[in-house]
């Protein structure tokens, strides 16, 4: 007879023990002239690439299918996995974030991007340099990654 070892965790305690991280995934756009979308949220001094937390039961890609609907109106295809990055905890987020960031390709038409007002008060399409600094520091990795994922098609691992 085997004997089964009865100090384990029933699953529900066990998972209860492990550690948790916040998820989003944001999605790269760029213009014909390769300039790349930013936007600016009304809730942080910060501007940010289009993306917002990934919600239970939903994967990184409808997530970033969902954002890129709400914030900008914009119904895109969204491709490639660019980047995977891992930051720690930052300013105010108490535990650390996983990034999923999406290549969602060339926007043909600005004129079509109906900005979400309630979350966000500007959009620009900046030059890649540019973009970089105006992201926070955790985030500016991820962009700069994103260009030459993209370039070379390949996706990036970033562990901060």
């Amino acid at each position: 007879m085997i004997e089964v070892n009865q100090s384990f965790l029933e699953p529900a305690e066990w998972y209860a023990t492990l550690p948790s991280v916040f998820a989003s995934a944001c999605v790269l756009l760029t213009d014909a002239e390769d300039r790349v979308l930013l936007v600016k949220p009304n809730y942080r001094p910060h501007w940010s690439i289009p993306g917002g937390v990934i919600e239970t039961g939903e994967t990184p890609h409808d997530c970033a299918v969902r954002e890129i609907s709400e914030e900008l109106g914009l119904s895109v295809e969204v491709g490639e996995l660019l980047v995977v990055h891992w930051s720690p905890p930052f300013e105010d987020r108490p535990r650390a974030m996983v990034n999923f960031l999406f290549d969602g390709g060339t926007v043909d038409d600005p004129g079509l991007i109906r900005l979400q007002a309630d979350e966000l008060d500007d959009l620009a399409f900046l030059p890649w340099d540019e973009a970089i600094t105006l992201l926070p520091a955790n985030a500016a990795p991820r962009l700069s990654s994103a260009r030459g994922a993209r370039a070379e098609g390949h996706t990036v691992y970033l562990p901060n």
